[in-house]
């Protein structure tokens, strides 16, 4: 009774089509062809299967393995070529087809069918077609990208060759009114974002030859079209008559009034498209850093020139508008809401998140359009005077130029709204009484970076925040988020890009103004200080740049900048402000440090010059920073008679004392007392140098010095350090010096002046001490005229002015009073003292900005890639395993946790560890 079954029964175990897909995979008629058959042609049945066969984006990259794109190139390129053209030919035309997209019923129906009769005939469905071509080139382009890193040949052929026709036929053309316009301020009167109208379309007749467009340029005018198509990233109730491309913007805010509508059910599809759009924009991560402006992007290059004005600027808003409603956007229902705010939400709704996985797209794409500035997509220079200026044009990079020309209150108060939203929630999962109970932002990078740009593009955003009462706010989370980041080597280089944000707001006038307004979010409890924003800052600046074992780090320099930008506005500090102030001066005044790296007095020059602007501008509103100074008077006057010799002495004397702590032993006495001895010489041997020297110094006393000095290449400089923070304070020469093991050569000695007359004898012997006493790091070697160029150019007279003057009366009044009632009577006397008689008038204000070099540029770059390659590491891997030429990606070993902690770190632990300079293999730490 049996004997009329089937032996192999299909269909109740392959209602999924997995025997479909797994014939795919491992039979020659599958992915295996593509390599194996030479010249498949076009019209052969075999294309099908890719359009037909795939149910998700996990289905084409399980399937279609970047190996077996690589042996199709290497063996047969045609076919690839092939696929390339069949792929993006059924993309062109489905869009433009009635049937597209399918109705969701239908597809569901579709579905439905395809699941009970898989071994029957195909139900199409065209919305599934569409995004299977789009993940197919997802799969597919980066590996064509990789293999034509050198020469392009491949790409050139086939995605920008542009073919010449000969047709003849009646084309219409389509114009649309504007929905909005971004131009200049007197247009703040007008209403953006109103329904747009139907296109109107005029008809003219071509000419016989015509030349098409490449598939590269089609590819990109199809992308946009997709992303503004109704029923497939737009709500179909916007349809206006059959005219389904409808330019309108994603979501109500910036250059839009009007919310087209609920479009959960269109994220997904939008996700698509955006991932094959950065995609395309990728082709620059496979070229090195030092090709980047030489040889910029023809991809990116193309869509920020040659996008048309309406598309640029309805897209920009799209994104913008949804990366600022990031957390579920203006259409979220309650029980989604609700279900965010739950601890351990992330624990317990386990799949993933169409919005979190849109907005970190949306962010992508943003930060990868407004930094570049490759090619003729640089910044256009202007001259005015002895300043030089750069900024965007429609013609560089629209991208850049439109959001330079934003200016509306409202659209700035949406972005800095967005951008707080995002950092509040970054901080409630750092500062949670339940650890682990809310996951992290998942695009909290994005966001800090397009805050960045936000402010570097935008000078009236920039005012906009500073202006704000949520200016102290905004600095506090970025100095939180820095802290967070600053025990993770590979985050590092996050925490330069907060170092320079700061720096940027520092350098305006508004950031002094609200620099002694109180904090008003909440700050974990870790890393609060009593006082004000300046007080907070002082102190975070200070836990970011002296380690834990208190050894300060030269890393960020652009923090002692701020230090000294918003200096001249510092008031009432309080009394652990002022002791943190106090102990930058004697970490950076440590002889090990200044003498371990050329650029490190620069940063005992800025923590100076903050005290300076202090004692000219606020001396009697700060009297604990004041007491302080005078307590250390010492190191301040044994700074000005600093020499090599005495510094040498020093960091010997230092390590034997630490040997002998070691070993248990107690140093000898006579040892101490001749090393106190050479101490105490110390100023009748810097007297000496200075007699002897017949020439002046390169580094006059004067501050305004140090801006006209040379930079240090990132690529190059061992300290990370930026281009755009000049480097002051040291001689141009030291670091090409060359040392012989015994004696030491002709530049080593300095390059001496010819009428110094300290002799060559002891200049032997202090770099003999120097280089047995291994002080200097990666292969610097200090000398003495080095010492003397900056030693000379530190701010150190109103110092000592004010030391001389008020350290006698302090102690007068610690003589006269109990311990008890001193300190009361000395803050109240330097509360009321004034010394404007002794000190100089103090001096315009030239705040330092931070301004982009090339070097700065291919870091930023560098590190937005990175972080774009390390979030498609999961679930799909893009980049995967392809030869990345913009950093290096270093993979670190697996280690055995629970599942949770390895979905949650496996971003995290890999992070960053992408870089191609000196930054410890470390993506984050190119700084």
């Amino acid at each position: 009774m049996f004997s009329k079954l089937p032996q192999k029964i299909t269909v109740p175990f392959n209602i999924l089509g997995d025997e479909a897909k797994l014939a795919f995979r491992s039979q020659a008629g599958g992915i295996a062809k593509l390599a194996t058959t030479r010249n498949i042609p076009e019209t052969d049945q075999y294309w099908n299967q890719y359009f037909e066969l795939f149910d998700s984006a996990s289905d084409v990259f399980s399937l279609i393995s970047p190996n077996d794109v690589r042996r199709a190139l290497y063996e047969a390129p045609e076919n690839v070529a092939t696929l390339i053209k069949v792929v993006t030919s059924r993309l062109f035309n489905l869009v433009s087809d009635h049937t597209f997209p399918t109705p969701p019923s239908a597809s569901v129906a579709s579905f439905a069918t395809s699941f009970i009769h898989r071994s029957g005939s195909y139900e199409r469905s065209t919305t599934k077609e569409v995004l299977n071509c789009i993940r197919i080139l997802q799969r597919i382009l980066p590996v064509v990208f990789e293999i034509e890193s050198e020469s392009g040949t491949f790409e050139m052929e086939v995605l920008w060759k542009k073919e010449v026709v000969e047709e003849e036929h009646v084309v219409e053309e389509q114009t649309h009114n504007p929905q909005f316009v971004i131009e200049d301020e007197d247009d703040d009167d007008d209403e953006p974002g109103q329904p747009k109208q139907p296109s109107i379309r005029n008809t003219a007749k071509t000419a016989a030859t015509r030349t098409l467009p490449s598939i590269a340029e089609r590819l990109f005018s199809c992308l946009v079209d997709l992303l503004f198509c109704c029923g497939f990233t737009l709500p179909s109730k916007i349809q206006v008559d059959h005219y389904k491309i409808n330019y309108t913007i994603w979501e109500k805010g910036v250059g839009s009034t009007v919310d087209p509508g609920p479009s959960q059910a269109y994220e997904g599809n939008k996700t698509e498209v955006l991932r094959l759009l950065l995609v395309l924009l990728s082709k620059q991560i496979y070229a090195p850093p030092s090709a980047l402006f030489i040889s910029p992007s023809t991809y990116t290059l193309h869509f920020v020139q040659n996008t048309p004005r309406r598309d640029v600027l309805t897209l920009l808003c799209s994104l913008i508008n949804t990366a600022m409603n990031s957390v579920h956007g203006p259409n979220a229902n309650l029980i989604g809401g609700v279900a965010t705010k739950l601890p351990y939400n992330h624990l317990v709704f386990k799949g993933e998140d169409s919005r979190a996985n849109l907005v970190s797209i949306c962010f992508q794409v943003l930060c990868v359009l407004l930094d570049f500035q490759s090619g003729s997509a640089r910044d256009a220079t202007t001259t005015h005077g002895e300043n030089v200026y750069s900024a965007p044009t429609a013609r560089t990079n629209a991208f850049r130029y439109f959001v330079a020309k934003l200016h509306r209150v409202n659209d700035f108060a949406l972005i800095l709204d967005g951008v707080m939203t995002i950092f509040e929630d970054q901080m409630s999962s750092v500062n949670n009484l339940l650890p682990g109970s809310k996951k992290s932002v998942p695009y909290i990078v994005e966001a800090v970076i397009f805050l960045w740009k936000m402010i570097e593009l935008n000078k009236k955003f920039r005012i906009y925040v500073l202006e704000s009462e949520k200016a102290p706010d905004v600095l506090a989370y970025l100095l939180c988020y820095g802290l967070d980041m600053k025990d993770k080597p590979e985050q590092h280089g996050m925490c330069r890009v907060v170092s320079y944000i700061i720096q940027t707001l520092s350098a305006e006038r508004a950031f002094g103004q609200k620099i002694c307004s109180p904090i008003k979010v909440q700050v974990p409890q870790k890393w609060s200080s009593l006082g004000n924003a300046g007080d907070f800052m002082i102190n975070a600046i200070y836990n970011m740049t002296v380690s834990a074992t208190g050894v300060p780090t030269s890393r960020y320099p652009a923090f002692m900048i701020a230090l000294s930008n918003a200096s001249p506005y510092l008031k009432n500090l309080s009394v652990t402000s002022s002791s943190r102030l106090l102990h930058l001066f004697s970490a950076f005044s440590n002889p090990s440090f200044l003498l371990s790296e050329e650029g490190n007095p620069r940063l005992l020059f800025f923590i100076l010059e903050s005290f300076n602007n202090v004692i000219l501008r606020n001396l009697s509103e700060n009297p604990n920073l004041v007491y302080g100074i005078l307590r250390a008077h010492k190191a301040f006057e044994d700074l000005g008679t600093f020499t090599l010799a005495r510094g040498l002495r020093e960091i010997r004397r230092a390590q034997i004392a630490k040997e002998e702590r070691q070993q248990g032993n107690g140093v000898d006495k006579g040892k101490r007392r001749a090393d106190n001895d050479d101490i105490e010489a110390a100023h009748d041997e810097k007297a000496r140098m200075l007699r002897s020297e017949n020439n002046s110094l390169d580094l006059p006393r004067n501050t305004d010095s140090v801006d006209n000095l040379p930079e240090v290449h990132p690529m190059k400089s061992s300290q990370e350090d930026v281009d755009s923070i000049t480097q002051p304070l040291m001689s141009p020469g030291n670091a090409d010096m060359v040392f012989t093991p015994h004696a030491p050569s002709e530049k080593a000695r300095g390059k001496m002046r010819a009428g110094r007359s300290l002799s060559i004898e002891m200049t032997g012997s202090l770099e003999r001490l120097a280089i047995s006493g291994g002080v200097g790091r990666n292969g610097f070697i200090p000398t003495q005229e080095w010492v003397t160029s900056w030693q000379q150019g530190l701010p150190l007279d109103n110092i000592l002015i004010v030391c001389s003057e008020l350290w006698p009366k302090i102690q007068d009044l610690q003589a006269s009073r109990s311990a008890t009632s001193a300190n009361t009577a000395i803050i109240d006397f330097l509360h009321s003292v004034n010394l404007e008689h002794l000190l100089p008038k103090p001096s315009a204000l030239a705040p330092r900005r931070h301004n982009f070099t090339d070097a700065s540029v291919v870091w930023l770059t560098s590190l937005i890639w990175g972080e774009a390659y390390v979030r498609n590491m999961t679930p799909l891997g893009i980049w995967n395993t392809t030869s990345v030429r913009l950093f290096y990606v270093k993979h670190t070993q697996a280690q055995q946790r629970q599942l949770t902690d390895t979905v949650s770190n496996v971003v995290g632990g890999v992070r960053g560890l992408l870089s191609r300079t000196d930054s410890s293999q470390s993506l984050r730490t190119r700084s």
